[in-house]
C-alpha cells in the first residue's frame, strides 16, 4: 500500500496487515487538517518505509509529545516516522490504495465540531479508548466569541481570520485532490463573499500551491504548522470549516464529487449528493 502528498514530492509505502482505522475529532486534528475529523490507519512500525521526499518534510510540534509533519510545497499532512517497535499511523486521505479495512472507532468524540454530526455506528470514545497508551492532547485555547463574528485560525495561532454576515451551508467535497490536500475523508468548505472575510493576522505566513495539471485547484496552508487556510477565488473565499474557532451556525448542506469518494469512507447522512458538481456549479471549490 502506498501514499503520497498532493504534489507528489513525498511518498511512502506500508507492507503488512493494518490493525485499525479510526476517526479523530480532537480540536488539534481539526485545525491541522482543516476538516471535521481526521481518519487514520495504524499498524506495526516495521511495515513503514519512505519512497521519496522524507528530507523535504517540515515538522510542527503541536504538543509535548506529538509532532506533525507536512509537505512544505503543497501543505499535505504526511506521516510522522514511527519509533522502532511502536505503532505506525498513516492519514487515510493520502493513501493511493484501498487499505482493505474500514472505520472501527471515533476518538475524542466529546470534542467534535459543533457543526458536524457523527453519522455511523462505529464505537465512540470521549478521548482515547480505554487502556490505549497514547500521548496527551492539548486543547486549542479559545477566547470568548464576538456576536455576529465567526473566527478561525491555524493550529500554531500565527494566522487568524474573521467572517461576518449570513453564511450558506457547508459543502463536503470528496474529490481525490481534496482528500490528498487535507489527508482526510473529504474537505468541508464554507463559501463566503470577499466582503464578509478579513485577515486578522498572519496573512504573510500563508503559502499557496497551485496544482499544475488542474484548471484552478489550489491549496493554501500555514508555512509554520501546515494547517489548511482560506483560499481566494474570483467572487468568493473558500474557508475550511475545521479552521473555525466558533460555531458558524450552519451545518453541512450537500456532498459533491461523491462519485470519487474514498473506498474506505461511507456517506451516512441523507444530504443531497452529486457524483461531480451540482448542475449549477461550474468552478472548482
Amino acid at each position: 500500500m502506498q501514499g503520497s502528498c498532493l504534489c507528489g514530492d513525498v511518498g511512502w509505502e506500508y507492507v503488512g496487515a493494518l490493525q485499525f482505522m479510526a476517526a479523530c475529532h480532537c480540536s488539534m486534528c481539526r485545525k491541522s487538517h482543516g476538516t471535521a475529523f481526521a481518519t487514520a490507519v495504524g499498524g506495526a512500525a516495521d511495515g513503514f518505509a519512505w519512497l521519496r521526499g522524507e528530507e523535504r518534510t517540515r515538522q510542527y510540534r503541536s504538543s509535548a509529545e506529538l509532532e506533525r509533519r507536512f509537505c512544505p510545497r503543497c501543505g499535505s499532512p504526511v506521516p510522522t516516522p514511527p519509533q522502532p517497535g511502536g505503532l505506525c499511523v498513516l492519514n487515510s486521505g493520502t493513501l493511493d490504495d484501498d487499505p482493505g479495512i474500514r472505520l472501527s472507532a471515533h476518538i475524542f468524540a466529546a470534542s467534535k465540531a459543533p457543526w458536524h454530526e457523527i453519522d455511523n455506528d462505529a464505537a465512540r470514545f470521549d478521548a482515547y479508548p480505554p487502556g490505549m497508551p497514547a500521548p496527551s492532547i492539548d486543547p486549542v485555547p479559545l477566547s470568548a466569541p464576538e456576536p455576529g463574528v465567526v473566527r478561525g485560525s491555524c493550529l500554531c495561532g500565527g494566522v487568524a481570520f474573521e467572517i461576518r454576515g449570513e453564511l450558506e451551508p457547508i459543502l463536503n467535497c470528496h474529490c481525490s485532490r481534496c482528500r490528498k490536500a487535507h489527508a482526510a475523508a473529504h474537505a468541508s468548505i464554507l463559501r463566503v463573499a470577499p466582503e464578509q472575510f478579513c485577515w486578522v493576522r498572519g496573512e504573510a505566513l500563508r503559502e499557496r500551491f497551485d496544482l499544475p495539471d488542474a484548471h484552478s485547484y489550489q491549496h493554501c496552508f500555514c508555512r509554520t504548522c501546515g494547517s489548511s487556510l482560506p483560499q481566494h477565488h474570483p467572487g468568493l473565499v473558500g474557508v475550511h470549516a475545521g479552521a473555525l474557532d466558533d460555531d458558524p451556525g450552519v451545518r453541512a448542506g450537500l456532498h459533491i464529487w461523491a462519485g470519487s469518494k474514498a473506498p474506505w469512507f461511507e456517506i451516512g447522512d441523507a444530504l443531497p449528493s452529486f457524483d461531480e458538481y451540482p448542475p449549477a456549479e461550474v468552478t472548482d471549490p
